[in-house]
């Protein structure tokens, strides 16, 4: 039998619709916004993706969207990444996180050796994996670490074939290294904690390993701020940017799109409601409501267009990289995560003026746009988001000095 490190050497996998093109995959995307508006309620009460909704995401290619070619993925630029991603969390947010997440860490398992990328995609390419952070001290042994622990907020846990999971390995001068480590979903529990006012429906549950051997190859530094390592597997420059800023694109383009969803719900609202006093016109039609949803269609514009313009310069910085070893400053990489937090401000915003003017009764528990509001309350908190550190470390890089904190 011929070893998965010889075939992936000499013919690689290819993905299962091979003549597939970016712009069909969008489509297909737009297509599924009603259907999963319509499932809303119920991934919120089964508090995870639903069966039905990851069947038709591995039918449309979803989760191979950036995933190598070689290794059986689309390898398609993060553009379309995240526009498919914004259209997905339009119609449902807790399924976009899950999607974006599960989906979008090819880029983080780029940094891992060519050995560990073969044995994670296997022999069909399947591959979905979150990862979490917190990391828990772990023992060397001969050839890798022996781990026991458990991680909270492993976004699509149920649905994945591994997890990336966070260690703290000693050096021999007493310092600690964080190191992410590649974990089959055979070895690791899942332990159903996830109970939150919002994205409930994310399953963003706790995944525990016990007394775990993990071999050195399927380990990789957390080094946030450097992406080096992708390069030595493969060619393509996306694969070999720093991480931080892309993990603010990947959640961004759910924000961004969860909020468009709202505004959609918001023109449905507009064109059916009418005013309270005389005269008793639709809302639309009064100068009130047309600023109150300009006002919001202008930022979620804004915000939209923002996050495609970092994710263009964060590809821009990725190949600069890759051809000057040097054109992918820690400094650029901050800039880039503050403006993508700034694009999320933005939709937030646009959020904000929609629900506090949709009437009370958008605030019934099982409003569509409470639903919405929920999420984003919840997606606020992720460590992600805090825009103050950011801004802080980014103006302290300008300026010449060591940020104050790894985000």
């Amino acid at each position: 039998m011929v070893s998965l490190e010889r075939r992936f050497e000499a013919e690689g996998l290819l993905p299962p619709e091979p003549n597939l093109r970016p712009d069909e995959m969008i489509a297909r995307a737009t297509s599924m916004i009603g259907t999963l508006r319509a499932r809303q309620a119920d991934a919120e009460a089964a508090g995870r993706l639903l069966d039905i909704t990851h069947e038709e995401f591995m039918q449309a290619g979803f989760y191979r969207i950036v995933q190598p070619r070689r290794f059986g993925g689309y390898e398609f630029d993060l553009t379309t990444y995240v526009r498919v991603m914004m259209e997905i969390a339009r119609g449902c947010p807790s399924s976009g996180w899950v999607l974006a997440l599960v989906s979008g860490h090819p880029i983080m398992l780029a940094d891992f050796s060519d050995r560990a990328q073969i044995e994670a995609y296997g022999d069909d390419g399947d591959y979905r994996c979150p990862s979490v952070g917190s990391p828990v001290p772990v023992k060397p042994e001969e050839g890798g670490y022996r781990v026991s622990g458990g991680w909270d907020y492993a976004s699509g846990c149920d649905v994945s074939t591994h997890a990336m999971v966070s260690g703290l390995t000693p050096e021999p001068d007493g310092s600690m290294t964080p190191r992410l480590m590649l974990v089959d979903r055979r070895d690791f529990e899942i332990v159903d904690n996830w109970q939150m006012i919002g994205m409930q429906g994310t399953g963003s549950r706790r995944v525990v390993v016990k007394d775990l051997f993990i071999p050195e190859y399927r380990t990789a530094p957390i080094v946030m701020w450097r992406g080096e390592r992708g390069a030595a597997v493969h060619p393509n420059p996306m694969y070999n940017g720093r991480k931080a800023s892309y993990f603010a694109i990947e959640l961004g383009a759910v924000i961004v799109g969860a909020a468009k969803g709202a505004l959609d719900i918001y023109d449905e609202i507009c064109r059916s409601k009418s005013m309270r006093f005389s005269p008793k016109q639709r809302l639309f039609e009064s100068h009130e409501f047309q600023q109150y949803y300009g006002d919001a269609q202008t930022k979620l514009d804004s915000a939209e267009a923002l996050l495609l313009k970092i994710t263009e310069g964060y590809l821009e910085a990725c190949k600069s990289h890759q051809e000057t070893n040097q054109g992918f400053s820690e400094e650029t990489d901050r800039r880039l995560f503050a403006a993508a937090q700034e694009a999320c401000r933005l939709a937030w915003d646009a959020l904000e003026i929609i629900f506090t003017t949709a009437g009370t009764s958008a605030g019934a528990k099982q409003s569509q746009l409470a639903r919405i509001y929920r999420d984003a309350s919840v997606q606020k908190t992720h460590f992600v988001e805090q825009r103050s550190r950011t801004a802080v470390n980014a103006a302290r890089l300008h300026f010449g000095l060591a940020p104050l904190t790894p985000f």
